[in-house]
């Protein structure tokens, strides 16, 4: 069976077939990095995360590109409130960014390119616009002349004409229409900026993922993929630039994450309900959060709370203890039994099953279902008075190789544990030591960590809050 996926430029399920046999290119809008990441931006990292790493597991050799947003008015907002350059706020949170993906299991793009690394290519692009007439200067801006494009709303299914009853215009507007967007904006004083043809300024947003997506990638790609609120006007506007400047087809693909809800109500900055990354894998194995985020069709909305993250942890644990009651079974079995092929074809049909999920549209809330299927047929197993080595290799390597592709670890919590007790190892050295600031010190960390330490005369015992 051949990958399906939903395309929402066509809305509708879609073969997929890239444009080079055997090879993806594939582009994700990246976060603006002007504080920690929310479990907004977690979503799509996690997601597309997954579909890479399925992609690869089905053969295929992908170039992922994901950008960061350095230069933008959030940027340039918070480096005036805290005193400091734009730069140095990017470089922070860049790396603060790297730091909670990887918690979460996310592998790295091939290329994660920078707005402020590529100012170079996206004047020319700009500039290629200008002369080709489907952009034009105005008092240092430079606007794409939205009605150039004829098939503008193709992504988000909507005509010009249903924009422009939307459009609002700006006090001291420049543009010629109310719906041209901004690909270069004119330095307003004090702020950073680059040499132009246009003078001095720096790019509006869509631009930079047109002019790195052809740089990176080509002219035309296979996925594009990002948030669904990036559908308009981002990916828009970004389709409106490519394909005016290539005349070709600019991502073949367009793939689209669902909202988060907290509590019930969408998340949102202005309802103060948003949830950093770097706060929750404090309190929560940043597996279960992925799981998590897993655990529902990307597609359609998820609501997060810390109830919904503590039943998570507990299904994802029942899945981890059969797991290592395999391995802990391992030992004490044989290969002495006889009828292990009906075993090892119950357990090859797991692996046809999460594929066949996976192959739908990256179904991987039924790939997890699938998993708990593995589970529940090990668990039977164990059952067997007498087992074999054989049989015990083939549930944990299917175990590995499928919580792999969805960029899980099933040691992650066995880690955890040894973390847990190395801490309370040196708690107990401070305190044999006198040295009870380092002790207190070590309690909160592990307070923090969500652990509860009870000092009892048989030792330290702990337990997850």
């Amino acid at each position: 069976m051949a990958i399906q996926i939903y395309n929402t430029l066509t809305r509708k399920k879609e073969e997929f077939v890239p444009l080079e046999e055997g090879k993806v290119k594939m582009y994700v809008c990246g976060p603006t990095v002007y504080n920690y990441i929310h479990i907004g931006n977690a979503r799509p990292a996690i997601v597309f995360d997954t579909v890479r790493r399925y992609l690869e597991y089905r053969g295929y050799e992908v170039k992922y590109v994901s950008n960061f947003t350095d230069v933008d008015d959030k940027l340039i907002r918070a480096a005036n409130q805290l005193g400091e350059d734009v730069p140095t706020i990017a470089d922070r949170f860049i790396n603060a960014y790297y730091e909670d993906v990887t918690a979460l299991g996310c592998q790295k793009a091939d290329v994660h390119p920078r707005v402020m690394e590529n100012m170079d290519i996206i004047i020319e692009f700009i500039a290629q616009l200008v002369e080709k007439g489907f952009a034009y200067e105005s008092e240092g801006d430079v606007y794409f002349r939205t009605r150039s494009f004829d098939s503008y709303g193709k992504l988000s299914h909507q005509s010009i004409d249903d924009l422009q009853v939307g459009a609002r215009i700006e006090v001291g507007d420049k543009k010629e229409d109310d719906l041209d967007f901004a690909l270069w904006k004119a330095a307003k004083e004090g702020e950073i900026y680059w040499e132009s043809p246009w003078g001095l300024g720096r790019p509006g947003w869509h631009i930079e993922c047109s002019a790195m997506a052809k740089k990176y990638l080509g002219e035309t790609i296979d996925i594009h993929a990002g948030g669904q609120d990036l559908t308009f006007p981002h990916h828009e506007n970004e389709i409106a630039q490519s394909e005016a400047l290539s005349g070709k087809l600019f991502s073949r693909y367009w793939m689209h994450n669902g909202y988060i809800n907290i509590d019930n109500e969408k998340m949102s900055k202005s309802l103060g309900n948003f949830v950093l990354v770097h706060d929750i894998i404090t309190r929560h194995n940043p597996q279960v959060l992925r799981f998590f985020m897993l655990s529902v069709h990307y597609r359609n909305p998820i609501n997060y709370s810390e109830e919904l993250l503590e039943s998570t942890r507990s299904a994802f644990e029942r899945i981890t203890t059969s797991y290592q009651n395999l391995k802990h079974r391992k030992e004490a079995s044989t290969d002495l039994t006889s009828d292990n092929q009906d075993w090892l074809d119950k357990i090859s049909a797991i692996q046809d099953q999460f594929i066949e999920a996976m192959d739908d549209d990256f179904n991987t809330a039924l790939a997890i279902s699938v998993l708990f299927d593995l589970s529940k047929l090990a668990n039977y197993y164990l059952l067997e008075k007498n087992t074999a080595v054989e049989v015990i290799d083939a549930f944990t390597n299917q175990f590995d190789g499928l919580f792999r592709v969805l960029g899980l670890t099933l040691e992650s919590e066995d880690m955890l544990d040894k973390e847990i007790d190395a801490l309370i190892e040196k708690r107990n050295q401070a305190r044999k030591d006198r040295n009870f600031a380092l002790s207190d010190q070590i309690r909160d960390q592990l307070k923090e960590m969500n652990i509860i330490l009870e000092d009892t005369p048989q030792g330290t015992r702990w337990k997850r809050g």
